[in-house]
């Protein structure tokens, strides 16, 4: 009887072996086919000069790497909602107007947007005219005391409302820092599974210049040496399902290093950094989608889309 459970066994795990092989040949001809196809069929579309495929196969967005006009046409036909959560605390209100304004301008253009604003301030909130199914909800928080405490809350503050609201109402969530500004096309080539943002600081260095957490205490702990790439903490997304599994365990980390006394290196970007390095994105944005207002162009970034604005972080933190 053993044998013969040994031989089932061993036919089962042979199964899935060759089940697994066929599916990564699989995603291989489709990768290498999207980009042939791509090429031939929509203008040669693609880019030489800079990686549009992860490893494990996950498309990296540049510009010259999607057909917008094609893209919009298929996610027209299926009424999606896109959530976008931002938070104003203190001195951040005054990042509002510019944010909301160009936003209307260049974010999910022609798309039912539904923006959440968590802020202590809901008088500050500035009038701005917002397009047809576009929608604003403003949600108050309490102040706060250390800019840390606001940035490491937001992921608590996500996992609820998802959890609450968010079911019925939105088929994407963005989550995105409000000091920022948007100068050109945020649109559907964006949307995916899970979706990060490589860190404008860190796309063209190497693994070493990473600043993940390496101490073994905390919870978002990633070895010396390991790692994919280095995402930031200021825009990431997804499907509502995948955006929650992340938050709730960001949260969940963040507790246990609190309890312990510890605060990673750089706070929630550490702990969303160790989630991404065991969870794989399922498409990767570039450095155009989130720069900063105060570093120069390189050559393979063609196009600011999104940008952090220039800013005295002595004034508008409120423990710096």
């Amino acid at each position: 009887m053993k044998d013969i459970e040994n031989v089932q066994s061993r036919g089962s795990r042979g199964l899935e072996l060759r089940t697994a092989a066929i599916e990564y040949l699989r995603l291989v001809y489709w990768g290498f086919n999207s980009i042939w196809f791509g090429n031939h069929l929509t203008g040669h579309l693609g880019r030489t000069d800079v990686a549009s495929l992860t490893p494990w196969l996950a498309p990296i967005v540049w510009e010259g790497t999607f057909d917008a006009t094609l893209i919009d046409s298929i996610y027209k036909q299926q009424n999606i909602t896109i959530a976008t959560t931002l938070f104003a605390l203190g001195k951040y209100t005054r990042f509002l107007k510019d944010f909301l304004e160009s936003a209307e301008e260049h974010y999910f253009v022609g798309f039912r947007v539904h923006y959440y604003l968590f802020t202590d301030q809901p008088e500050a909130i500035p009038n701005v005219k917002l397009g047809q199914e576009r929608y604003l909800t403003v949600k108050k928080v309490p102040s706060l005391n250390r800019w840390q405490d606001i940035s490491m809350g937001r992921m608590g503050i996500l996992e609820k409302l998802i959890e609450n609201e968010l079911a019925n109402e939105a088929d994407y969530i963005f989550c995105l820092d409000i000091d920022t500004k948007f100068y050109g096309r945020w649109g559907v080539e964006t949307l995916g599974r899970l979706v990060g943002v490589i860190h404008p600081w860190f796309f063209n260095v190497p693994r070493f210049i990473f600043t993940y957490e390496h101490r073994r205490e905390s919870q978002a702990y990633i070895p010396a040496g390991e790692g994919d790439y280095y995402y930031t903490g200021a825009a990431f997304g997804g499907s509502l399902n995948d955006v929650h599994k992340l938050t709730r365990t960001c949260r969940e980390q963040m507790n246990i290093d609190a309890a312990n006394s510890i605060e990673a290196i750089w706070h929630e970007e550490s702990h969303l950094n160790k989630y991404l390095f065991y969870n794989k994105p399922s498409k990767l944005l570039s450095p155009e989608y989130l720069w900063r207002d105060i570093s120069m162009c390189v050559g393979q970034v063609k196009i600011i889309r999104f940008s952090h604005v220039a800013k005295n972080n002595a004034e508008v933190r409120p423990n710096l």
